[in-house]
C-alpha cells in the first residue's frame, strides 16, 4: 500500500491532458510487474475538481493498453444513501456530506475488490439525473487489473471512512481553482432544476462546507495534481 508523501508533490497547475499524463506516471509503475496483482488507485479532492472525468479517462486509457475489462472506474458516489433514507434521517439538506453515505458498505466493496478474484464483483453507480444510486451497475470482472476509485472522502480518518485508505495502493488528490469549481457546481445544481438562488445556497452552504472537510485530508495523499481553471 502507498505511504502518504512517498511521491513527489505535483501541485503545479497543469493542462487537463497533462493531468492524465501525470496520474499515469504514478500508476503505470504499479502495473509494470510480472505478477497479476490487482491495483486499486484512489482519486479524491473537493466537489467538481474533475475526479469523475479523470477516473473514466484513466480506466479507458488503461483498458486500451491492458485489454478489455482489465481496467474499471468505480465511484464512491454509488454509496449515497437513498433520498428516502435521507428524509427519514433528516439529512436531505446535507446530501453529499460524509454522514450521508454508507461508508461501511463502501469499505466492504473495496475489501472485496482487493481480495476476490474468482468471480464478478458488482459496484453501484450514481445517476445525477435521478439524483440516486443505481445498485449493481458496474461489473468488475475477475481479470480486472486496475480499479480507479474516485470520491470525496477517501482520506477521512474518522469512523468507517478510516478503513478506505489502507485498501488503496495510491491516493491522488485532485485539486482545482475555486472559481472554476464553483461555476461547475452551480451548473450541476441548476441542471437538477434548482433556481439560481437555491443553487447558490446549496453550493455555498453544503458543497463548500464539504470541500473544507476534504481539503484537510490533502496532506494524507501520495500526490496532489492540480487542474487549471
Amino acid at each position: 500500500m502507498g505511504t502518504p508523501g512517498d511521491i513527489t508533490d505535483l501541485a503545479r497547475p497543469q493542462p487537463r491532458s497533462h493531468l492524465l499524463d501525470a496520474a499515469m506516471r504514478i500508476i503505470t509503475p504499479l502495473l509494470d510487474t510480472d505478477d497479476d496483482k490487482r491495483v486499486i488507485v484512489g482519486l479524491t479532492g473537493p466537489p467538481a475538481a474533475g475526479k469523475s472525468t479523470l477516473s473514466v479517462a484513466l480506466a479507458a486509457t488503461y483498458e486500451r493498453q491492458l485489454g478489455e475489462h482489465r481496467a474499471v472506474a468505480v465511484p464512491m458516489d454509488g454509496f449515497h444513501l437513498s433520498n428516502l433514507e435521507l428524509d427519514r434521517l433528516g439529512l436531505a439538506d446535507r446530501k453529499g456530506a460524509p454522514e450521508t453515505f454508507d461508508a461501511a458498505g463502501f469499505v466492504n466493496l473495496l475489501r472485496r475488490l482487493r481480495e476476490e478474484r474468482d468471480g464478478v464483483v458488482y459496484a453501484p453507480s450514481f445517476n445525477r439525473a435521478l439524483n440516486e444510486s443505481i445498485g449493481s451497475d458496474i461489473p468488475v470482472l475477475p481479470q480486472a487489473r486496475l480499479i480507479v476509485v474516485e470520491g470525496n472522502y477517501l482520506l477521512l480518518t474518522e469512523g468507517a471512512w478510516a478503513g478506505v485508505r489502507p485498501l488503496l495502493d495510491r491516493a491522488l488528490y485532485i485539486d482545482a481553482p475555486q472559481p472554476s469549481r464553483i461555476g461547475s457546481l452551480l451548473r450541476r445544481q441548476r441542471a437538477r432544476g434548482l433556481a439560481e438562488a437555491d443553487a447558490r445556497d446549496w453550493v455555498f452552504r453544503s458543497d463548500e462546507a464539504n470541500a473544507r472537510v476534504i481539503a484537510a485530508t490533502k496532506p494524507l495523499a501520495d500526490a496532489v495534481l492540480t487542474r487549471p481553471g
